[in-house]
């Protein structure tokens, strides 16, 4: 099979069930950008020795980043016959991987500037792209529901990129550089 069909020439793309839909649809576009998420992880464990304790974790978000596509790929109405089960527990096992790391390192108390080590530096760029992919999530969420644990999952990968970009460079012994204190966090230290 060809990976060219020749369809999409008009401007117009496929998606689950077979209805057409112009390729600036917001469907499409939601798609995309976790495409966009997904090739970024790609990048960033192309970086990473394979037995670094990344991979696994950044493997199975990438699996599961395909799953949640096929199921933005479908309308509503349809995802029962959507045969990709889509997890429940996506968000709180980006928790559970965020409270190991900060247990071992501590929490942040500033704004960082994204960068430090080249592993920190993409994980910074994913969480980025996490956080339009949500934005875009949340505007289709508005034409046609998007399950809640999709939408969990967007928000927490942001944080666990976060959280992954300091913990590579608390493990490479290399200073974050701080902007400033949370404002919240400041206020309390206040009191």
């Amino acid at each position: 099979m060809k990976i060219y069909t020749k369809g999409g020439d008009k401007g117009k793309t496929g998606i689950h069930g077979g209805q057409r839909v112009d390729k600036d649809d917001i469907r499409i576009e939601a798609n995309g950008t976790i495409d966009e998420l997904n090739s970024m992880i790609g990048v960033v464990r192309a970086y990473l020795p394979r037995e670094h304790e990344f991979q696994a974790v950044l493997f199975k978000i990438q699996t599961e980043l395909m799953v949640v596509m096929s199921h933005v790929a479908t309308p509503s109405e349809m995802r029962e016959k959507n045969p990709n089960k889509l997890p429940e527990d996506l968000a709180k096992f980006c928790e559970e991987c965020m409270d190991s790391m900060t247990d071992r390192m501590g929490e942040s108390k500033t704004f960082v500037l994204p960068g430090g080590t080249l592993a920190s530096a993409h994980l910074q760029l994913a969480r980025t792209i996490a956080r339009r992919s949500e934005r875009r999530l949340w505007t289709l969420n508005k034409q046609d529901e998007v399950p809640a644990n999709i939408l969990q999952f967007i928000n927490r990968l942001s944080d666990l990129f976060f959280t992954m970009a300091r913990f590579d460079m608390f493990q490479e012994g290399t200073d974050e550089e701080r902007w400033h204190d949370f404002l919240y966090k400041r206020k309390k230290n206040d009191d």
